[in-house]
């Protein structure tokens, strides 16, 4: 089923991307003034006064043809200035974020004035990012290189809420659940349940506005549209009273628990869940009793799915590399398994593919669950959705997954139900605060160091201890003694800086709204920040075992045992990018085999430190006293952290960027075909991506054009669920294409591409990130 010649969708569709992206300060002028107001109110009411009056002022905009409404701003794709997150950088880039590399945002001058007059005075020093700054900011500037330590200019996001609560509950539950603990309470948590009710006041108010827009708007509205305006207005009034009955009111619901966490925190990564499960109650219902067809409940779905569009993020310069492309990360995980084990699918799985074929859209971020008794036809529906090229859905294995989420501590039920966020974050539903994007380790950064007597290559300056360097290590497993001590050193300076980044986001950042929708806050009276949650996880990304494995391959088999480089020559060649060492690199890139191509040596060498670095990491308690796990994904980091990196002993030059994804291999380097990859990848241990790890591969559209190229297609992800690696990603795009993008970008601006973990529009990425995509190996076959 599809809705391509819907004028509703459509309409709605070229509104979205055509709108200009602003830079908005209209929220942060509400935070600033409601400070001052409540200067000497407790910090987590300051948030929930902020909250409710941008809830009531916030200028706020219908579209005619809007079945799903709400938005934090009134215009689309607005970059929102939130000071109590971060204040500095913005001052610092407000002039140049209209002409940066990445992620651009217009700016009206007399925003910028506004902006200095009134804003900055008051937050300077006041910000989580000035307050971070204070505690470690030094440290963490001088492990920058090794280690990014993220969330430190931003609220946490990466959390999955409990959808299913908050429609069964609504703002008017949550409040009267609140009032009720508030009667019965200890004195040190009235002030929570206090915040929780008057944010949920807040709510309702905001629904309303919406209702009477709705209606006054209806009257001069094209007559088409009219009836579907008010019947719009009377779900907004309706649910600012009671909960969800129907599948319109539940779809309405979720999009507004969206946005309300969106106003509250501007903060990434806020992920539905399983929605194919948590709605289906409702679309069921409205089946059965002829109120809904498939047919509307598309239509509903693709309206729903243009406003997960409507909402990006506005990072500074430094993080919009890392996160390149505004991945927001609506995840939205369907089928897998049920809480006995058994396939879970049913008409929205399908009209969730069918929505994402219609509009190849960015956004929601869509997985596919799989398991060894998925059914054909749902995995033969992802597949024709891949073909279309839109990068999604991505795809999960349960057998790879449970299991792992299960050694972390978590339920067997709640593993069964997992989900994700953002890009490929595992989590649980609704009782989770996963902290999963807490700070990137460069691995090849570290080996750098080690070969080099702990010195920058690309400054010169001493940044580790002096281990030694590769000319004088006696022996690759000298080599590796100091690569191992460079490690944990680097691990050890960087638990302490995310440990005062927690800090604070409890001292500045408390949330009392997210607070009310995760679970064991409502009851303990404590605030999701300060370990209310049920689980309480930190997550830390290793970036870049490709590389790593390549490299230290290299250097095992041409210095150590072939003997056919000297280490103080290969030395000298790192330091100095391989200048007129040219039939070196090309020894170093093409006598050795490569991790991605099935030789288990090689894969073993990367895997190795992966599980050295995991094990560290065990030994230590987050600030929540939840534990740390790892993952393999790169986000866009892959290119930055390139950057921070010289020449590696893998033949890769100096500042140029490391293997995407997390478990890929180096574009160009998989020479045996995508099965030999997954042999490759199939090595991981499972626990060492038990907070993601992420595989791409790119195949060419001409594979889809058959039944037969399906059926292969089906056969080789069943592969990937039996060797139970946990996750695979697809683009489906010629080279071709995408070089006639990068010449004629207005002849493509709707053309999106996956890049690691997520979809982005291909002509809002920077050219060195374009490159290295339209770089990554094509396979024709499999």
């Amino acid at each position: 089923m599809n809705l391509k010649e819907n004028s509703r969708i459509t309409t709605l569709n070229e509104k979205m991307l055509h709108q200009p992206r602003y830079v908005s300060i209209e929220q942060a002028l509400i935070i600033t003034q409601t400070y001052k107001e409540h200067e000497q109110e407790p910090i987590i009411m300051k948030r929930a006064h902020a909250l409710y009056n941008a809830l009531c002022q916030l200028e706020i905009g219908v579209e005619q043809e809007e079945l799903i409404v709400g938005n934090r701003t009134k215009g689309v794709r607005y970059g929102v200035v939130f000071p109590e997150s971060g204040i500095s950088w913005v001052d610092r880039e407000l002039e140049t974020i209209s002409t940066r590399p990445q992620d651009k945002f217009h700016v009206r001058p007399e925003d910028i004035k506004t902006f200095r007059e009134v804003i900055v005075p008051y937050w300077r020093g006041k910000s989580l990012e000035d307050v971070v700054k204070q505690r470690c900011g030094d440290e963490i500037s001088a492990i920058g290189k090794v280690v990014k330590i993220n969330q430190t200019d931003h609220a946490q996001g990466h959390i999955c809420p409990n959808v299913k609560e908050w429609l069964e509950k609504g703002p008017s539950g949550l409040l009267e659940e609140a009032k009720q603990q508030l009667a019965v309470c200890k004195e040190e948590q009235k002030v929570f349940y206090e915040a929780v009710i008057l944010v949920m006041e807040g709510v309702k108010k905001f629904y309303m506005r919406y209702h009477d827009l709705l209606v006054s708007s209806a009257s001069t509205a094209d007559e088409t549209y009219r009836s579907h305006m008010l019947e719009v207005a009377r779900i907004c009034k309706k649910l600012s009273e009671k909960p969800a009955e129907s599948f319109h009111e539940a779809v309405q619901s979720v999009w507004m628990l969206f946005v309300v966490l969106h106003m509250e925190s501007n903060a990434s990564s806020f992920s539905p869940g399983r929605l194919d499960k948590t709605l289906y109650p409702y679309y069921e219902k409205d089946i059965k009793q002829g109120r809904l067809d498939k047919e509307k409940a598309l239509e509903i779905i693709e309206c729903l799915w243009l406003k997960f569009n409507e909402i990006v993020y506005l990072r500074n310069q430094h993080s919009a590399k890392y996160f390149a492309g505004f991945p927001i990360g609506f995840n939205i995980a369907i089928g897998g398994v049920d809480a006995q084990g058994k396939d879970y699918v049913n008409d929205l799985s399908h009209l969730f593919l069918d929505a994402q074929e219609d509009l190849g859209l960015p956004q929601p971020n869509l997985s596919v669950r799989l398991h060894t008794h998925t059914s054909d036809e749902l995995l033969h529906h992802a597949i024709r959705v891949v073909a279309k090229g839109s990068g999604m859905p991505q795809f999960f294995n349960d057998q790879a997954i449970i299991q792992e989420m299960e050694k972390l501590g978590i339920s067997h039920e709640d593993a069964m139900d997992y989900a994700i966020v953002g890009c490929v974050e595992l989590t649980t539903q609704g009782n989770n605060l996963g902290w999963s994007d807490a700070a990137m380790f460069n691995m090849n950064k570290v080996l750098e160091l080690t070969l080099h007597h702990g010195i920058d290559v690309l400054t010169g300056k001493q940044m580790g201890p002096d281990y030694g360097s590769l000319s004088t290590y006696q022996s690759f497993e000298e080599l590796e003694a100091a690569f191992e001590k460079m490690l944990y050193h680097f691990e050890d300076r960087m638990i302490p800086c995310c440990e005062q980044v927690e800090k604070g986001h409890i001292d500045i950042l408390p949330t009392p709204f997210l607070s009310s929708v995760i679970d064991d806050c409502m009851k303990q009276g404590m605030d999701v920040t300060a370990g209310g949650a049920h689980y309480n996880l930190s997550g830390i990304q290793m970036i870049q075992i490709a590389n790593l494995a390549d490299s230290m391959a290299a250097i095992k088999q041409l210095v150590f045992e072939e003997k056919r480089l000297l280490a103080k020559d290969l030395e000298n060649a790192l330091y100095n990018n391989f200048e007129g060492q040219e039939v070196m690199r090309q020894m170093l890139l093409n006598r050795v085999p490569k991790y991605g191509n099935d030789v288990a040596w090689v894969d073993e060498l990367g895997i190795k430190w992966a599980r050295k670095f995991r094990e560290r990491l065990r030994s230590y308690t987050n600030y929540r006293k939840g534990p740390y796990h790892s993952g393999m994904y790169t986000v866009s980091a892959h290119v930055p952290m390139g950057e921070n990196v010289g020449a590696s002993a893998d033949g890769r030059l100096s500042m140029t960027p490391l293997a995407d994804g997390g478990m890929s291999a180096v574009y160009g380097r998989d020479l045996k075909g995508p099965t030999a990859v997954l042999k490759s990848v199939s090595r991981i241990d499972n626990n060492l991506t038990s907070n993601g790890g992420l595989l791409n591969m790119k195949f060419l559209p001409d594979f889809f054009k058959t039944d037969t190229g399906i059926q292969k297609f089906a056969n080789f992800l069943r592969s990937f669920v039996e060797l139970e690696i946990p996750h695979v990603q697809f683009n489906v795009v010629r080279k071709e294409d995408l070089l006639a993008a990068q010449k004629h970008p207005e002849q493509y601006s709707s053309l999106t591409v996956r890049v690691a973990g997520y979809t982005a529009y291909f002509t809002e990425l920077a050219g060195e990130l374009q490159n290295e995509i339209i770089a990554r190996t094509s396979y024709d076959n499999v």
